[in-house]
């Protein structure tokens, strides 16, 4: 199971342990990986604006204005994407807006974790007994499809309860700040995101998105806590290695990897719809569909490279320090139950 299949020696952590220990150990992995995070975001909401109908108009223009002496012919110059791969795209926003871009909307990232993973991974082991009838005499018997309902609805409850949190980190990323160019952000402040948001789109603004990244959470948790779950169990059920770090780091690269593979199509269209403006999308099945048509089928695979680099990364760093976390906990816990 995600909290670790543990020696008979220790103490089983406590639902409230592994709430706080997932919460805490996502508040560690954002730390390490949100450069990588804000560069998929940006990379993910940039449209390609070279699309074959602005093609067509500018070659009826430039044809136009061919008879006009003088006359400045428009290119394709300025449709050219901004940001191009996770480094450069880290690169441009460094040069152009400073290191401190690289971290913006930390704040409500930090926050989202406290109150997204504290759910959705903390309360997996929960979810997967109720499911299995409240049966703990063998973990491992558990079904997939146990797992994978478990992981579907603690997702889902997370992103319930932590969507404007995930509304706010994600405008704040993808805000680009010029400095020298006069511009103005669009929010001060992670409070002034909350208060902007709910004047300006109404309460609603503030969980806007969330069927998509119900949809989302419901894929990513699956993936990520089931592959997490069996091939760290079957890592210790051959011994091929024993309950420590090297055993959490493979289970946790291999998470990362397949959740990208599987979440990428449905994060990209989360991530545009959530920074989308008031009236450009329908809802999120629009948005998929506006993707589609003007940008081609690859534009669901956008930042799959800082995608995979950031899931793949946050994976590892996240479930190492949570095992590490819920093990501390634990032993302090067995420490204050324990007679003097």
């Amino acid at each position: 199971m995600v909290g670790g299949i543990s020696s008979s020696a220790d103490l089983a952590p406590t639902v409230a342990v592994k709430i706080f220990s997932a919460g805490t150990a996502g508040c560690v992995a954002d730390l390490v990986t949100f450069p990588l995070d804000t560069a998929k975001v940006r990379l993910q909401s940039q449209t390609s604006t070279v699309s074959w109908e602005i093609i067509y108009n500018t070659l009826v223009v430039n044809l136009c204005l061919l008879q006009i002496q003088g006359e400045s012919k428009p290119s394709l110059e300025g449709q050219r994407v901004k940001y191009r791969g996770v480094f450069g795209t880290i690169f441009t926003m460094v040069k152009t807006e400073g290191p401190g871009s690289l971290y913006s909307g930390l704040v409500a990232g930090l926050q989202r974790q406290m109150s997204f993973a504290s759910v959705r991974i903390g309360l997996y082991d929960t979810m997967k007994q109720i499911y299995s009838r409240g049966s703990e005499t063998c973990v491992t018997d558990v079904g997939i499809g146990t797992r994978l309902l478990a992981g579907c609805t603690t997702g889902a409850m997370a992103v319930t309860f932590a969507q404007p949190t995930d509304v706010v980190k994600v405008r704040f990323q993808a805000q680009v700040r010029l400095p020298g160019s006069g511009s103005v952000k669009r929010y001060s402040s992670t409070i002034d995101a909350y208060k902007t948001i709910a004047r300006d789109e109404g309460v609603k603004g503030l969980w806007k998105g969330c069927l998509p990244n119900i949809t989302r959470n419901a894929i990513v948790n699956c993936s990520e806590l089931v592959t997490y779950d069996i091939i760290k169990e079957l890592i210790l059920k051959y011994n091929v290695m024993t309950d420590n770090m090297p055993c959490h780091f493979t289970a946790a690269f291999a998470a990362g990897f397949c959740t990208t593979i599987i979440a990428s199509p449905v994060d990209v269209v989360k991530t545009r719809f959530m920074n989308s403006v008031p009236g450009q999308y329908n809802g999120a099945i629009n948005c998929a569909l506006t993707m589609l048509i003007k940008e081609g089928p690859t534009a669901f695979y956008k930042g799959f490279v800082p995608s995979f680099l950031r899931l793949g990364s946050w994976n590892i760093v996240m479930f190492v320090s949570f095992e590490q976390i819920k093990r501390a906990m634990t032993k302090l816990q067995r420490t204050w139950d324990s007679p003097l």
